[in-house]
């Protein structure tokens, strides 16, 4: 089948390169214009644009889809190639930028988005973040035939996945994209024969997933543990959860609920225990245990090897 992929991220990346395995022909890949990264701030490439040019596809990176918007120019640009590839189908999977209704409508059969959510739950940018923060037992992915709104249009394949009490963001991350790029597949498979079946989202259950913002990553220890603990699965690897400690910003990678509630409800935030595997901190009516953290411009250490550069005694107070 003749496709346009449009996205951006390694979960995107994850996809194309299903499609381009399974034998499609990418007729023509959008991407997101180039970023400054790392610590040069270098202009990099998107994983998309990076999988795209190593296999010969050609890429656009318009920076607006609209055609009365701020860069008509390029969106013009982008229609014309679109016209010139007449592809079959879109695929869409974390692209970034709101399709407007004239793409939409040029595909032959449309336009195809993989959500990394149980839509209609955590519409939006997050999904797995949020997933991950609100403590939902799973999730999984919805492959969806696009409309005009957020996340709203018809579900053509749901398939759920476990969220494990140890996955971080950057672990269910992977799980769901290996899973969104095999449903992707067969969800063409289904269209080539016309088996799709579409299905409107139920009415009830609508949650969004907003944007991640680094604001969010300031651990506040008068929540309880399992809240604390959740914050810091959903904010591994972006933005990171974080505190203070005698003025310096910690980062915490892990952390476990523990057994057993503090003396007092009223020290939030204090050291309660140190040990080889853990630091004990008291939370709400419960205990947090740190068991990886890292110092500003340090490496992620666990907390035994943390201990050896950075003394850390017991009354001390986090936040």
């Amino acid at each position: 089948m003749k496709l346009v992929f449009a996205g951006t991220p390694e979960f995107a990346a994850v996809a194309l390169a299903k499609l381009h395995a399974a034998g499609h022909d990418i007729v023509l890949v959008l991407s997101q214009p180039d970023r400054p990264a790392g610590r040069g701030m270098k202009l990099q490439a998107s994983a998309v644009k990076q999988y795209a040019l190593a296999h010969g596809m050609p890429v656009a990176q318009p920076r607006s889809l609209r055609l009365d918007g701020q860069f008509p120019q390029e969106a013009q640009a982008a229609r014309q190639a679109l016209e010139e590839a007449g592809a079959d189908a879109m695929v869409v999977a974390a692209y970034g930028l709101i399709l407007p209704q004239w793409v939409l409508d040029m595909p032959r059969l449309g336009c195809f988005n993989i959500h990394a959510s149980l839509l209609p739950r955590w519409r939006g940018a997050a999904p797995i973040h949020r997933a991950i923060e609100t403590g939902d037992a799973q999730t999984g992915v919805t492959i969806m035939q696009m409309d005009a709104g957020l996340d709203t249009g018809d579900m053509l394949l749901c398939q759920s996945l476990p969220i494990l009490p140890t996955d971080t963001t950057a672990v269910l991350h992977d799980r769901l994209a290996e899973l969104g790029g095999q449903m992707m597949v067969q969800a063409l498979e289904l269209a080539a024969q016309h088996k799709l079946q579409a299905v409107p989202q139920p009415k009830d259950g609508i949650t969004y997933a907003s944007k991640i913002e680094k604001a969010e990553a300031t651990i506040d220890w008068s929540q309880s543990a399992q809240t604390i603990t959740q914050r810091v699965r959903a904010f591994n690897p972006f933005p990171g959860a974080s505190t203070q400690l005698a003025g310096e910003t910690l980062k915490i990678w892990g952390a476990e609920v523990g057994d057993g509630s503090p003396m007092t409800s009223e020290n939030f935030g204090e050291i309660l225990a140190v040990a080889d595997a853990y630091i004990a901190v008291s939370a709400m009516n419960s205990i947090v245990k740190i068991t990886e953290l890292q110092r500003p411009g340090g490496k992620r250490l666990v907390v035994a090897d943390f201990l050896r550069g950075s003394p850390v005694q017991v009354g001390q107070r986090l936040g």
